[in-house]
């Protein structure tokens, strides 16, 4: 099994699930990996980790998901690898529920979430959603 680790999906993985009318809400599960040093885009020399700069994200993302019937489900440290190998583990996992998938669709591509999303591709060095 290959795995690669991505910040933004190809548009071939996020179009079918914008495209889905299944109704009912959706449990998305983030498996994510940080920069040692958050890595700003813009430039900015900010002295803090990449999981600090990722929770500025979640921070902010939390009222948006919120405000669109949506929840943080959990969120913790990954510690160990029970089943199956890989390189190298994720450093958090977090799940989240959605309304429906096109309500995910739409909190994901909304300009509110894009300006937040400095902090998150500041943070992230990748992560898989499930």
């Amino acid at each position: 099994m290959k795995v690669v680790n991505r910040v933004y999906p190809y548009a071939e993985q996020i179009m079918p699930l914008a495209q889905d009318a299944t109704p009912g809400p959706i449990a998305m599960v983030n498996l994510l990996k940080f920069h040692d040093k958050a890595q700003y885009a813009d430039g900015r020399a900010e002295n803090i980790s990449g999981r600090e700069a990722y929770m500025r994200y979640a921070a902010e993302m939390g009222p948006i998901v919120a405000k669109a019937g949506g929840r943080f489900l959990f969120s913790g440290e990954v510690k160990d690898l029970v089943i199956g190998e890989v390189e190298e583990l994720w450093d958090a996992v977090g799940i989240a529920e959605y309304p429906s998938r096109a309500e995910f669709h739409r909190i994901a591509t909304s300009p509110e979430v894009q300006a937040i999303g400095i902090h998150r591709e500041a943070g992230l060095a990748g992560q898989l959603l499930i």
